[in-house]
């Protein structure tokens, strides 16, 4: 367990749809590891790509945390409004050699095995002045890090062919470097997240390099799946959490990481849940049935 005052951990929803159960147990897991070592959790929106978010996604999202008791310790940050300093990381990158331009669509890679047949990565002279998207410039690497909950973790990283898209070509940014830039600057320590953002892992340690970061550690909690063995999530219709069920739903998070809460838990409040959870949190039992 990470003893440490200063742990700073966060929940960084995307508002694509309102929040669901897979989502409350990623949110009950963070918050619970960020109280169980007296640290601060925050609250992150990642609207990042508003082609894709309906309006009131986002209030969704912050009434069910607020009606499940998980409330962020400082004010919520919105991706939205961090377009400077995405830029600015980006431009940063870009006179370190690290990122490039890249006009190459997806078939074209696709057809050349991923590498780029404009070489956009040795020379910006072929690149047209059509709008581009912008590269990290990833190094071979057969990259190892320690997981929290999952141990030593092993990743290969391919330089151009497993290069992640930093800003993309109608001028969105991406979450490869939003997620960097917004961790760095917010402070955070330690990351909890779903183990279906696992193998971001690596690349992410590259940005955090190119930027002379230090980078949190990271714990992947396994994701909750349907009946047919999907992950739940909006692509895959999750319903929606009820709020009028929050002791229930906080209920079946806590069986879902392992936590064996007992059922007197459903007939008291949200604040007795949290605060049977908080005492008696314990990481380890997790269950790692998805990986």
């Amino acid at each position: 367990m990470t003893n440490s005052r200063n742990y700073r951990g966060r929940f960084a929803p995307s508002p694509t749809g309102p929040l669901h159960f897979g989502s409350l147990v990623t949110a009950l897991a963070s918050y619970l590891e960020a109280k169980s070592c007296e640290g601060q959790w925050l609250v992150r929106i990642e609207d990042l790509d508003p082609l894709r978010e309906p309006p009131e996604a986002t209030g969704e999202i912050l009434n069910s945390l607020d009606a499940h008791g998980l409330f962020s310790d400082e004010p919520v940050l919105f991706q939205s409004r961090r377009h400077e300093a995405y830029h600015s990381a980006i431009e940063h990158l870009r006179s370190e050699g690290a990122a490039y331009r890249c006009n190459c669509s997806r078939k074209q890679l696709q057809a050349n095995n991923g590498r780029h047949p404009r070489h956009c990565r040795n020379s910006n002279a072929a690149i047209s002045n059509q709008p581009s998207a912008i590269r990290f410039a990833l190094n071979d690497e057969q990259c190892q890090w320690q997981d929290q909950l999952l141990g030593l973790q092993h990743h290969r990283v391919r330089a151009e062919i497993d290069d992640p898209v930093l800003r993309r070509k109608e001028g969105f940014f991406a979450y490869q470097l939003a997620v960097v830039v917004d961790d760095i600057e917010q402070g955070i320590t330690d990351v909890v997240r779903g183990s279906d953002l696992l193998d971001m892992t690596a690349q992410q340690l590259q940005i955090y390099h190119a930027l002379t970061a230090t980078p949190p550690r990271w714990l992947h909690v396994p994701v909750i799946v349907n009946e047919q063995g999907q992950k739940l999530s909006k692509q895959n219709r999750a319903p929606a959490l009820d709020n009028r069920s929050a002791v229930r739903n906080l209920f079946g998070a806590l069986g879902a990481l392992g936590q064996k809460p007992p059922k007197s838990l459903l007939a008291g409040s949200v604040e007795a849940s949290l605060e049977w959870a908080q005492m008696h949190w314990r990481r380890g039992a997790i269950h790692l049935t998805d990986r």
